[in-house]
């Protein structure tokens, strides 16, 4: 009997890239971007419009996704769920080329109990083969052919459409 699949986003879920965004603007520009900010908005949209630039090319830079905080539980739970479910790492990695090796060292570094196998470096995720997926971003769940857990972040505190966690105490819950 096939065991149930899950497909978990990384940036936003797994890894804590606002952090990131965070760290590298205020070393640039002297000045902090708030989680408070940051409700219901991108990043670009609560920075100067001459720093929009610079903020959106971050992910672009070498080493920006290498090494991101962890998102608080998510190894435990991620690690206990191993042992009952079908785990796969869907990150849209084809939007920041220079993304892949920092994320699959990453990967590799943090969640080593899930196979290099089940590593899913994509684009459009509705080509996923998954029972659920768990993403921040719910456009990814448009034609997703599972069902989409919308992982609470301060850009989707609007979107009302699907299930929403806020942590993985809470998924762990769902699926433990």
């Amino acid at each position: 009997m096939a065991k149930t699949r899950i497909a978990i986003d990384m940036d936003e879920v797994i890894a804590d890239s606002i952090a990131r965004f965070q760290e590298w603007y205020g070393l640039d520009f002297q000045i902090a971007i708030t989680l408070e900010q940051l409700q219901g908005k991108n990043a670009y949209e609560v920075v100067a419009p001459e720093h929009q630039a610079a903020l959106r090319e971050y992910p672009n830079r070498p080493g920006f996704f290498k090494d991101l905080p962890i998102m608080a539980d998510s190894q435990r739970v991620l690690s206990e769920m191993a042992q009952r479910y079908e785990l796969f790492i869907a990150t849209a990695a084809m939007e920041f080329p220079n993304s892949f090796l920092d994320k699959y060292n990453w990967l590799q570094q943090h969640f080593r109990f899930i196979p290099w196998r089940n590593y899913v470096f994509c684009g459009d995720k509705s080509i996923l083969n998954a029972d659920y997926l768990i993403d921040d971003n719910a456009f990814n769940f448009d034609n997703f052919r599972g069902e989409g857990i919308l992982f609470n972040a301060p850009h989707n505190v609007h979107e009302t459409r699907y299930r929403r966690v806020h942590s993985w105490l809470e998924i762990g819950e769902i699926f433990l």
